[in-house]
């Protein structure tokens, strides 16, 4: 596990989301920043086991797709996951800080999930059966992307 991005996902992402404002145009995509923050809210719920995307993933692909997510490489401006329309879906919350709320919330139970089942595995479409630590890596690299999404790097990231 590395405790570096876990305490990221712990203490530093709801804080610099919360700085970016609200009308803060993506550098690439169609998702505005309320978009983004409930997109990745659904990862985190993924991750958790308490959501899931209908389909079915390829274990060739999701091989190589979980080789590459165990590297530092970001991800590229406009990854596409196949599994999710390409168009946003429509708003859940009435407002960015609610948006960034559920998030909050969705964090603490995906913590607290694996506190409680340690050796819970989780089924990513695109990159299999994830563990906890594997899932912390993911949604680490998922977070960097989303905040350079919006021209907000954390220290020492590129």
């Amino acid at each position: 596990m590395n405790e570096e991005k876990l305490l990221f996902l712990k203490k530093d992402l709801i804080p610099r989301l919360q700085k970016i404002p609200a009308d803060t145009p993506p550098l690439w995509g169609r998702m505005s920043l309320q978009h983004m923050v409930e997109h990745m809210t659904a990862a985190i719920k993924i991750a958790s086991g308490r959501m899931q995307l209908p389909g079915q993933g390829d274990p060739a692909a999701q091989e190589k797709a979980r080789a590459f997510l165990m590297t530092d490489k970001p991800f590229r401006e406009n990854t596409r996951n196949p599994f999710i329309a390409e168009d946003p879906y429509p708003l859940r919350n009435h407002t960015l800080a609610a948006a960034i709320s559920e998030m909050q919330s969705a964090l603490v139970e995906f913590f607290t999930t694996y506190e409680k089942e340690p050796g819970k595995r989780v089924i990513n479409l695109v990159f299999g059966e994830l563990s906890y630590a594997e899932q912390v890596q993911l949604l680490h690299k998922h977070a960097l992307h989303h905040l350079k999404q919006f021209g907000v790097v954390p220290d020492g990231y590129a």
